[in-house]
């Protein structure tokens, strides 16, 4: 046994808020008690004692949203965040020099909402790179940018038609000009060798040491089944040392429901999710689904790639086969059709008898006014990244207009009984939950911008409201909130500990704070 003594620590257990000790039993990871430390020493006098100096402890903090393979891989690309058109290029021409001709050179996080000169051309690449193929995906996951030779390496010409919700950028002849919009990314991306479950279980293995120093002890993990089979080898190893609730693709229903698989199957490190599906875009390249057309492009409301009765069709499945069901939406239109879908799919589990499950929606970024109580009246969880509220302000403000005092409302969801439960959607943006907890009770940038009170202001949230949905709100989701999100007696050992008390620090410091140890199941994963 382990007495954790001599710190502030935040239990987040209603009935006892604040301790000074906790005993854990290292061999099934979980809290044997909680409280005053004198009381714990002589309760449990075989407890090996660790003094943390007074330093605070918090809950571990779970990514609700994240795509783990899709991380872990995009470490070892060029990393585009942030950077100039010029700048993406100079990437591009450095990893040229040391990659032999016809390897594939990949990168992601390039956003042409802050470039001048638009949307870049395969030209842009093949100045620079023209014996490599070259893609590189944008910040937001639903477009990419490729050169001629990547293009050539996937079969794509002019008489390429466009896939089913998707579309190729094209120059005036017709012919693909590089751009490549929702679905038509896979086109290419199917043309990149794949890497080997052997290299995929490899690359999570070293990812997840990168998240424990963020302070993350969980993830949900929205990647596909080569992930899950990583997974699975890790944790057969035991490799796997941060908690995974794994969502799984809605291409593979009729597969999983034929296998058994049912949300909450597994053990507490590893454990199946929801059935996961896509309603639109996204905001970047506007393909987010809307109820009106974009500012300044009155031809485009974006992208809806499915409506009510299909996402009813598929819930109904996924019910049936004992299956929640996971859904993106980001424009108010698909928002609209996902909970009238939801509508649909909860009065056939009462007229069942069928357990109502965890449904979920992802990102929620901009919601019709009167969609907003639907979240309570359905009881379906919003699963959001606060960081996209600063990563997005000005797309929104730019192709939203007056619409975004709607987007990013997380103070609205709440005030209307919504759940909420907090993510990255990484590679998207940093999993770095303190960024996450800057943005939800800032909404400025790291420079302060857009100005003191921040982006509609009166959507702010407190530290504690914020950590809740990294702890409380994340269990919740994966159905694990008797064992997980507090620190209390008959819970998992996840805990943080920190040199700095984030409820004592100016809010502009919170995106730079990091634990100085973090400890999953009683066993310390990450100690400075």
């Amino acid at each position: 046994m382990l007495l954790l003594r001599n710190a502030t620590i935040y239990t987040l257990n209603p009935d006892e808020p604040q301790v000074g000790a906790l005993v854990i039993e290292p061999h099934s990871g979980r809290i044997l008690a909680a409280g005053d430390a004198d009381t714990l020493a002589l309760d449990f006098p075989r407890a090996r004692v660790q003094d943390l100096g007074g330093q605070v402890v918090l809950p571990g903090l779970t990514d609700s949203h994240l795509h783990l393979q899709y991380y872990a891989l995009g470490l070892q690309k060029l990393d585009l965040f942030g950077l100039s058109r010029a700048g993406c290029i100079e990437k591009v021409v450095e990893r040229a020099h040391i990659t032999p001709p016809g390897v594939w050179i990949l990168g992601h996080g390039w956003n042409q909402n802050h470039w001048p000169e638009g949307f870049p051309s395969a030209a842009d690449l093949d100045a620079v790179a023209p014996d490599h193929p070259v893609y590189l995906t944008a910040t937001s996951l639903h477009a990419g940018w490729c050169n001629t030779a990547a293009l050539r390496a996937a079969g794509v010409t002019a008489a390429t038609p466009d896939p089913i919700n998707g579309t190729f950028g094209r120059d005036p002849s017709g012919a693909p000009d590089g751009m490549l919009y929702e679905a038509a990314m896979s086109i290419i991306s199917d043309a990149i060798p794949r890497t080997t479950d052997e290299e995929n279980a490899a690359a999570i293995r070293s990812a997840q040491e990168t998240l424990f120093v963020m302070g993350l002890t969980g993830v949900h993990d929205f990647d596909r089944i080569p992930a899950f089979r990583a997974l699975q080898t890790l944790h057969g190893r035991g490799e796997l040392k941060v908690r995974v609730t794994k969502n799984l693709p809605v291409e593979h229903l009729e597969t999983i429901i034929a296998a058994g698989l049912q949300s909450g199957f597994g053990d507490d490190r590893l454990r199946i999710g929801n059935i996961k599906v896509f309603a639109d875009g996204a905001l970047g390249p506007r393909t987010a689904a809307m109820l009106e057309p974009y500012e300044g492009e009155p031809e485009n409301t974006g992208m809806l790639f499915v409506d009510r009765e299909q996402l009813f069709e598929y819930g109904r499945q996924a019910a049936e086969g004992g299956l929640g069901l996971t859904v993106h939406a980001i424009g108010d239109r698909a928002n609209h059709e996902t909970l009238a879908g939801y509508a649909l799919l909860r009065q056939f589990e009462t007229e069942r008898g069928l357990p109502r499950r965890r449904h979920r929606l992802e990102h929620a970024q901009i919601v019709h006014p009167d969609d907003f109580v639907r979240f309570n009246e359905l009881d379906i969880m919003a699963s959001v990244q606060p960081i996209h509220a600063t990563s997005d302000m000005e797309m929104a403000d730019t192709y939203w207009g007056e619409r975004a005092v709607h987007s990013y409302a997380w103070r609205t969801l709440l005030a209307s009984g919504a759940r909420l439960a907090f993510g990255s959607d990484a590679p998207v943006d940093t999993p770095n939950p303190f960024r996450g907890m800057h943005a939800a009770v800032t909404r400025q940038h790291a420079n302060g911008t857009p100005g003191a009170e921040g982006w509609f202001p009166a959507q702010r949230l407190t530290l504690a409201e914020v950590i809740n949905g990294y702890t409380q709100g994340a269990a919740y989701a994966a159905g694990m909130e008797d064992r997980l999100g507090r620190l209390s007696s008959g819970y998992l050992a996840d805990l943080l500990v920190m040199d700095v008390n984030p409820f004592n620090s100016p809010s502009e410091m919170l995106r730079d704070l990091r634990p100085a140890a973090v400890m999953v199941g009683g066993e310390w994963v990450f100690e400075v």
